[in-house]
């Protein structure tokens, strides 16, 4: 039995089949925005009527929409739940040993000012952390990180979404980008270069943003310096790693030249008021003439202890990302490197691909090529086995019994339920729409805009990542389109390419994973729709921002097009 995708299934009429395709996203939008429903209970019942429609709409015989949907929901568990649960779990380790009282009082004496602290660990850590690893891990770290330091959950977690914005496209070494290479043609580095003369306008502007959502526009301005420091300086060596190196490196450099500037600038500049938020015991402003709280009580040698388990995380998830490495980790490494052989072997042992039955190459694409489906159980190398490693490695630097640090695991894993469950059924609900056609459906809509198709391409982008929660997913979902469509139009198709990846980090803030993962972090679990309704708008204007400087690309300033 077989199934050919049928993008169009109503009578041939592409809008009428596009509005019924994107009646589950809509349904989701309004369970959380409007209805404020528990994202559980949204994400089920939009699976629901995704698979109602595949099957009723989409005529795909029932077995196929349900076994995509477990295809989707084990790659929820593995690697995007694994993530999350080995994150928290490492963080609750260093809160139940006391050792992020001292992390706390480190970050406090580089800078109590709250405005200043996001920029450092939202911004600038956040974006290190999605360099070298992604999916989730950067959100709930750094999230969890500011929540320890005292922010407001809801704030922690909309900053670091909102923060995680410039350096998505860049993510995981490049993946987004490299992945859309292939099925495209296009050099990565000749995408690279154009996401690279996109992205850093929005780089360079989002640490003012944040602020400005943060403290109000005039205590924005009153940190202005820091703010130009941190963005410009993440957004200059975007331009010139992704134009000149190529689309691994731009997160990992940028992060850490924005950190270390920023940090070195705040040895000698500070604001001439301290901002606290309202609910803080602390008044909500302090006079830096006033005795400095600023000096940490700790040794540098406890400072360093206490921040271990993240210098070791941050150490593997780097060793993780690094392709030859990754390659021995999922058994895929074709080198001679005995070492790396020697992991090949184990990684080998430890890599899953089982083929999803019925639907493996029996659902026929536009072009009559069956499309592969499997289970993607990579145990060693998915970045949540790194985080585990450095858990084992923090239980002997805090000291803590196995005991004690397996009950902390019993608690992460007892409160993570509830939120590792909606990512299973939001990414299953991701793979039936891919599955069925309905993605391809709403992107042909989006294509047949003609002359304005510059303007709509990043919305594609957008789209899908806030389906698939992956800004790589969406690029090669539609990559090949994107360059269709553009040259269909008259548009230079890099700059549609570029377009999708650009457009797509504007979605990973109000994605269901990327939301579920948040919250996971915060403690905001059963309040997904309030971090929901707090992102929405900052996405939509965002892409809006993508979308102005695609256009003006394609139509006036068409010499920054490589």
């Amino acid at each position: 039995m077989r199934y050919v995708q049928n993008f169009i299934p109503i009578h041939d009429h592409l809008f009428l089949s596009a509005l019924v395709a994107l009646i589950p996203i809509a349904f989701f939008f309004w369970a959380l925005a409007i209805k404020r429903m528990a994202a559980m209970k949204a994400s089920l019942i939009t699976l629901i009527i995704s698979l109602f429609i595949s099957v009723i709409v989409y005529k795909m015989p029932v077995a196929f929409p349900v076994m995509s949907a477990t295809q989707g929901a084990v790659y929820g568990i593995i690697p995007i739940g694994w993530i999350i649960v080995t994150s928290v779990f490492l963080y609750k380790l260093t809160v139940k040993t006391g050792q992020f009282e001292i992390i706390r009082n480190s970050v406090v004496s580089i800078t109590e000012d709250r405005r200043l602290q996001a920029l450092l660990i939202a911004f600038s850590f956040g974006a290190f952390l999605e360099g070298a690893a992604g999916f989730g891990a950067p959100v709930a770290i750094s999230a969890a990180l500011l929540v320890g330091l005292g922010f407001n959950p809801l704030y922690a977690a909309g900053i670091c979404l909102l923060a995680n914005t410039a350096p998505v496209a860049f993510g995981a070494i490049g993946s987004p980008i490299i992945a859309m290479a292939g099925p495209t043609g296009v050099s990565a580095l000749e995408i690279s270069k154009m996401v690279g003369r996109q992205l850093p306008f929005i780089s360079a502007f989002i640490p003012l943003y944040l602020i400005i959502i943060m403290a109000g526009f005039k205590k924005a301005l009153q940190v202005l310096p820091a703010l130009l420091v941190s963005g410009f300086s993440f957004a200059i060596t975007q331009y010139f790693t992704s134009n000149f190196m190529g689309p691994e490196l731009p997160d990992v450099l940028s992060a850490l030249v924005s950190l270390v500037v920023l940090a070195v600038f705040l040895k000698f500049w500070k604001p001439k008021s301290i901002f606290r938020f309202a609910h803080e015991e602390a008044a909500a402003t302090l006079s830096v003439s006033e005795p400095s709280k600023a000096i940490s009580p700790h040794t540098r040698w406890e400072i360093v202890r206490a921040w271990s388990p993240f210098i070791i995380l941050t150490v593997f998830i780097t060793i993780w990302g690094i392709p030859q490495i990754k390659n021995a980790l999922t058994g895929h490494y074709t080198g001679t490197n005995a070492l790396l052989k020697a992991v090949n072997y184990v990684g080998s042992v430890l890599t899953f691909n089982p083929n999803v039955p019925f639907i493996n190459n029996h659902i026929m694409n536009g072009n009559g090529q069956g499309i592969s489906a499997a289970y993607k159980l990579e145990i060693l190398g998915s970045a949540g086995t790194a985080i585990f490693i450095a858990a084992i490695i923090t239980k002997y630097i805090v000291k803590i019994s196995w005991k004690d640090w397996v009950l902390v695991l019993g608690e992460t894993l007892k409160e993570l339920t509830f939120p590792v469950l909606t990512i299973i059924f939001v990414v299953a609900f991701a793979y039936v729409m891919n599955a069925s056609g309905m993605i391809t459906t709403l992107a042909l809509a989006l294509a047949k805009t003609g002359s304005f198709f510059p303007f709509f391409s990043p919305i594609l982008g957008w789209l899908g990542v806030f389906i698939t929660g992956s800004d790589t997913s969406s690029n090669v979902l539609f990559g090949a389109l994107q360059q269709v469509s553009a040259q269909s139009v008259g548009m230079n198709p890099i700059l549609a390419l570029a377009a999708n990846s650009s457009g797509g980090v504007t979605g990973k803030m109000i994605s269901p994973q990327s939301i579920a993962v948040a919250c996971a972090a915060t403690g905001l679990i059963g309040k997904e729709s309030e971090l929901f309704r707090f992102t929405v708008k900052h996405s939509l204007f965002l892409l809006l921002l993508i979308c102005i400087i695609t256009f003006i690309q394609s139509f006036f300033l068409t010499w920054m097009v490589p």
